[in-house]
């Protein structure tokens, strides 16, 4: 069954929908989802993120790969709300057309745009955006596999 959606998404209700925990929970908020359409989602980086503090030192910058992960996190949430009944397993399949365009460091607020592109149980494809101050600094294709 799908959760009861009630805007804005915190960390509880999120974890409701993906199993990813701390340090691995790359979505703080979700601030608007349209079941079966899209999603917007944010992740504030902080200088006290912990992959922060290697990477890299004196010079802090958010990875890239984890932008992808947390556009994932955020399709996965929206597939949640998209289907009407649980899955037990999100697995990521596929991601394409990656693109970096700037860097993401401490004080930066990360906005995900994820749209839902195409669903045929049990796989979902999507196209997500990642934005830093009305700036796209990231954007890539994911489908998954959620059964």
């Amino acid at each position: 069954m799908r959760p009861q959606l009630t805007l804005p998404l915190g960390n509880e209700q999120i974890q409701r929908c993906i199993p990813h925990r701390y340090p691995f929970l790359l979505i703080d908020q979700v601030i608007e989802l349209v079941p079966g359409e899209s999603i917007v989602a944010i992740k504030n980086i902080s200088i006290s993120d912990p992959i922060l503090q290697g990477h890299f030192p004196g010079f802090p910058v958010f990875p890239g790969v984890l932008i992808i992960e947390a556009m994932a996190q955020a399709s996965g949430i929206l597939g949640r709300y998209s289907r009407d009944t649980d899955y037990q397993e999100m697995l990521l399949t596929e991601i394409g057309h990656c693109r970096f365009r700037q860097k993401v460091v401490p004080g930066d607020q990360l906005r995900f745009e994820v749209c839902l592109e195409k669903q045929r149980d049990p796989f979902f494809w999507f196209k997500g955006n990642a934005v830093v101050a009305g700036r796209s600094v990231a954007s890539a294709t994911i489908s998954a596999l959620m059964k």
